[in-house]
């Protein structure tokens, strides 16, 4: 569900906030611990027991080692790529073959690594470099050549030293005519006038003659005394960076100009010749940039020409200027959809396309490798102490709650090695040898995502204006949980309430809160729920939904749960457990279907201050709740609305509408698991529910 919390309570939600105590004071209370007795302890018992074991579990390793600077950290940076095992080996052919790749998948994955290591993987010996010379001919059109890397340099040195044996030459002979000149005119009474004379023959000789500067070629491109073959990142370039450009040249006349060949400024494409052109985020590129850059990828060469029609360099076009370079391009799932038609076709054609992992399975294989991971980022950053096992083991089990899936270890390593360099500032501001567990437990407090830090002012707020409930009970009022950015959860109230129906045809249901095209679709659901299980007629009402606060709008079907909840116990008018908060998809047959980020909502329904979480059964074994919060909060999965109801709603009335539908939810198909991949597929970016 999309949400953001930058808002203040209005008068409606602390209207609607009274109704719910007016209600909930109208209705007997019921103690929630005597309606629990209903349910299937056995189940439960097993179910939270469960839970507890795979919170609980340690993290084993697999080998034992005294501080990650034990850890042999490759020196090609292809070997340090963690868990695209797949992505890996098409570099290392593509490298091979000179291919095209696109590779696609959540940010901090990996993607400019096995860019950067597919240019180590190229040979240095292909190198060129490129020059560029006047012609004579045309002054506007001038000359290439491309030369081995390094004998570009030689070149132009060579160049420099004949012009400036050339210019001393004829500066020599100027003197020695301009002092003949002096030297006459003083023996003939006319010094002043021979001096003025050499001053004249001196600055029309300057003005005049040819200059032998203007003979030099230029270095458009070199590649002298490098290792590796160019590796160029033109992520967000504008035209004239990408593609070249020719500066603008103010004084056009009186021998006061720039050689047009002097001018000429290679672009990335150039620069990448023999190399890696790396793109990321290519959809963002202008429709003409992706036009010529697909132009580049076809003939290989590419002329420059300016790039502003203003200016005096659109008249100077160079001939074409080599750029065989391998492109690598990069996005997120959108970027497929935006991307010029005919340059994705040039790649799938001549290229691999792939998709990056976002998790890895949870093996001591793969434990190891995060081990090595540590001691890269320690490595590479050069000024934090190495980790203890101690700390690499609180990493390992931060990569677990950061996958958001059971059995898994994220791959988002960027984000994951923010909270490495985060856990070592720590330890050397302390001046410790070695960063230690207690160190990384820190970190995970101070560095905090932007979306934490507003879900936990969200909170706060809340509270403090007791926007949601944490006490007694309430009809037609639930608190729903929901993402934000991924890594935060928050508490989302959503209130119902059932009026007669303004329309004589049929009734409607009415949901608010900016809801987007899957929230929408999560209210349709819902009401097919409502029609088949409810047994109650309700063409003659409408259904009002309220999604309290959500100003910046909705997106999701994991409320799905919670608007059923709400819709029910208003028709029936049972109220609802205020220290219950839950989340989960629903089906239209009543079906709790798994959603992600389950771990944050429920660590946000604890902090928030509520009892009890229901989550769907799909996703018991995602939870991985921090230790802060285990003795806060009871865990209930289940996988049907009777049993969400059965521990949500309080009152010697619920147990007829939940009799009901247990009788119509007996589930026939077997509950898929979520992918964390396939939720990001739907919410790119933002929050979700």
């Amino acid at each position: 569900m999309v949400y953001n919390n930058n808002q203040n309570i209005d008068g409606s939600s602390e209207n609607m906030d009274m109704q719910a105590h007016e209600v909930g004071e109208a209705v007997p209370k019921v103690d929630p611990s005597a309606a629990d007795q209903t349910k299937d302890k056995s189940t439960q018992v097993m179910a939270e027991s469960e839970l507890s074991e795979d919170i609980d579990e340690d993290v084993e390793i697999g080998f034992q080692f005294e501080d990650t600077s034990n850890i042999e950290v490759p020196k090609l940076l292809i070997d340090q790529v963690l868990g695209q095992e797949h992505a890996v080996e098409v570099v290392r052919k593509a490298a091979s073959q000179r291919r095209h790749i696109m590779m696609i998948g959540t940010p901090g994955t990996g993607k400019s690594l096995l860019a950067k290591a597919m240019a180590e993987l190229l040979p240095k010996e292909e190198l060129k470099d490129i020059l560029v010379y006047p012609n004579l001919e045309d002054l506007n059109n001038p000359k290439i050549r491309e030369v081995p890397a390094g004998k570009g340099r030689e070149i132009v040195m060579a160049h420099k030293m004949e012009a400036r044996k050339k210019a001393q030459a004829r500066n020599m002979l100027m003197m020695l005519f301009v002092v003949g000149i002096i030297i006459y005119s003083y023996f003939v009474s006319q010094l002043l006038w021979g001096i003025i004379a050499g001053i004249m023959i001196l600055m029309l000789t300057r003005q005049f003659l040819p200059k032998e500067e203007m003979m030099i070629p230029k270095m458009a491109v070199s590649n002298y005394d490098k290792e590796h073959a160019p590796y160029i990142d033109a992520t967000g370039a504008h035209a004239g960076a990408l593609l070249g450009d020719v500066r603008h040249d103010p004084f056009q006349s009186g021998g006061l100009e720039t050689p047009a060949h002097d001018r000429v400024e290679a672009g990335d494409i150039h620069k990448a010749h023999k190399g890696v052109l790396f793109i990321d985020e290519i959809n963002t590129l202008r429709l003409e940039s992706q036009q010529s850059l697909l132009t580049a990828l076809q003939e290989k060469e590419y002329p420059i020409t300016g790039q502003s029609e203003r200016s005096s360099g659109a008249l100077v076009k160079t001939e074409p200027v080599p750029c065989d370079f391998i492109m690598v391009s990069a996005g997120n799932l959108d970027a497929v959809q935006k991307m010029h038609p005919a340059l994705r076709s040039r790649i799938k054609g001549y290229g691999y396309e792939v998709y990056m992992q976002d998790s890895m399975e949870d093996t001591p294989e793969n434990r190891k490798k995060l081990v090595r991971f540590v001691a890269q980022e320690v490595v590479r950053d050069g000024h934090i102490p190495h980790f203890d096992e101690g700390a690499v083991e609180e990493v390992i089990r931060e990569a677990r709650r950061r996958a958001g899936r059971k059995g898994h270890l994220t791959l988002k390593l960027r984000d994951l090695g923010g909270l490495v360099r985060v856990a070592g500032d720590i330890a050397h501001s302390e001046g410790a040898p070695l960063t230690t567990a207690e160190h990384v437990l820190s970190a995970k407090r101070i560095a905090r995502s932007i979306e934490q830090q507003l879900a936990d002012s969200y909170l706060e707020h809340r509270k403090e204006y007791e926007s949601f409930l944490r006490r007694g009970s309430a009809v037609g009022r639930v608190n729903g949980l929901a993402v934000m950015g991924g890594d935060s959860g928050i508490v989302l109230p959503i209130v119902s309430e059932v009026t007669p129906s303004l329309s004589g045809a049929e009734g409607r249901i009415i949901a608010t809160g900016k809801l987007k095209t899957i929230a929408k679709e999560a209210v349709q659901n819902v009401s097919a729920v409502i029609k088949n299980m409810t047994g109650t007629d309700i063409s003659r009402h409408d259904i009002h939904i309220q999604f309290v606060g959500t100003y910046e709008g909705v997106e999701g079907d994991s409320a799905s749960v919670s608007i059923a909840t709400a819709v029910i116990s208003a028709i029936e008018r049972i109220p609802v457990d205020q220290t219950v908060a839950m989340t989960g998809s629903l089906s239209v047959r009543g079906d709790v279907l798994p959603v992600g980020g389950v771990t944050y909502k429920i660590e946000a329904a604890a902090q928030a201050g509520m009892k009890k979480v229901i989550i769907p059964k799909a996703n018991e074994a995602d939870v991985l709740v921090e230790k802060a919060y285990r003795e806060k909060i009871q865990i209930v999965p289940v996988s049907s609305i009777a049993e969400v109801l059965e521990h949500s709603l309080v009152g010697p009335r619920k147990n007829t509408i939940i009799e009901k539908l247990k009788n119509i939810t007996k589930l026939s198909f077997d509950i898929p698991e979520v992918s964390p991949a396939s939720v990001q597929a739907i919410n790119l970016f933002g929050c979700r529910n």
